[in-house]
């Protein structure tokens, strides 16, 4: 995938140039505090694995870097604008490491200063979406503030006044509904998915982009973020917003009891029985998917041991809940739709066709 479309949004970016920078003295670039003590809180014991990552392949990333002129008689000084770690990894090996090669200098986009907050945004998007291992949330978060920036500069186009604050809220979501109550009806102003996506040069769909922002949207952030780590898929994430919807305790009690076993594959068996039985508790649902998985792990090795001239045979268990549920769709005395019926009788015929002769 790529985003550098995105980058034709400010004329500034749209004049950056890649340089090999040097890492002490004159032409080295400067940093500020943006909000934090970088040089406090980042300590060269948390740049261990950026360093060694470093020392092996080399920066894989350029930082970007600001051009600063106080006098148009004198260079510009170069004000650091986004990759402190790396620079802070690359500035610890040119003192400690100085015979390895990738320590030497320090690759940059460099492009005319000040830039904006947005265009700050703007950069860290593409940084972002660069990357391969973008997960469900982090890419959500990216395409919203993509869909931030689109807005925004229709708005901006359009004549209409964007107030300061709106541009100081952190959420994405958050941020883009402040701007939709500015452009309020004014479809001319809209910023439509399949534009967003175009723009960016992504191969997804606008439902996809939907779904991925609805899910990031209705989490909590901190649970998003969790689920990013356990690596959960978005249609997991979608079937946990949908229990979450009607049953928020039952599905924050089957996320935690899972984390807790650290059985992500559960997951979505456990929130697929919850969704489909009311009545089921979170450690009833979850013993139900232990049950599902058990059952399937023993049909498979049930197969693997079969020999070739041996017949398998279904697993008992599975015979007699479909026997139950049958038996209790008979008991209802209710009529079935016509669609009910005809998959029905489907799944009899696939059935007959696999009945074992005695």
């Amino acid at each position: 995938m790529t985003a550098l479309h995105d980058l034709g949004l400010s004329p500034r970016l749209r004049q950056r140039r890649f340089a090999l920078l040097p890492l002490r003295g004159e032409g080295s670039p400067f940093t500020e505090a943006q909000g934090r003590q970088p040089g406090d809180s980042t300590t060269p014991i948390e740049l261990v694995d950026l360093i060694s990552s470093i020392s092996t392949v080399g920066v894989l990333q350029p930082v970007l870097v600001e051009e600063i002129r106080a006098d148009e008689h004198q260079p510009p000084a170069l004000r650091l604008a986004a990759g402190e770690r790396r620079l802070r990894a690359c500035r610890w090996g040119a003192v400690h490491r100085p015979d390895n090669p990738h320590f030497a200098e320090l690759p940059a986009i460099v492009c005319p200063g000040p830039l904006s907050d947005e265009e700050r945004r703007i950069w860290q998007l593409v940084e972002n979406l660069a990357r391969e291992d973008l997960r469900p949330g982090e890419l959500a978060a990216a395409l919203m503030l993509d869909r931030c920036a689109v807005l925004l500069g229709k708005l901006i186009a359009a004549g209409r006044a964007v107030p300061s604050e709106v541009y100081e809220i952190d959420d994405p979501t958050d941020r883009f509904q402040a701007m939709e109550r500015i452009r309020g009806t004014d479809t001319t102003c809209a910023a439509p998915w399949a534009e967003v996506l175009s723009r960016l040069g992504l191969q997804l769909s606008p439902r996809k982009a939907r779904e991925l922002v609805r899910a990031f949207a209705e989490l909590p952030r901190e649970l998003s973020e969790d689920m990013d780590e356990a690596k959960v898929s978005l249609h997991t994430r979608i079937r946990f917003i949908e229990l979450r919807r009607g049953r928020e305790e039952a599905a924050n009690d089957i996320w935690a009891a899972v984390k807790n076993t650290s059985r992500m594959n559960l997951l979505p068996t456990a929130l697929a029985i919850a969704t489909d039985h009311d009545g089921l508790s979170p450690d009833e649902a979850l013993t139900a998917a232990e049950r599902v998985h058990a059952n399937a792990n023993n049909a498979r090795a049930a197969k693997l041991r079969t020999g070739p001239d041996e017949v398998p045979v279904v697993d008992r268990q599975l015979v007699d809940n479909a026997l139950a549920a049958l038996r209790a769709l008979v008991a209802a005395d209710t009529p079935l739709e016509e669609h009910d019926r005809a998959s029905l009788r489907l799944l009899a015929d696939q059935i007959t066709g696999k009945t074992v002769a005695v």
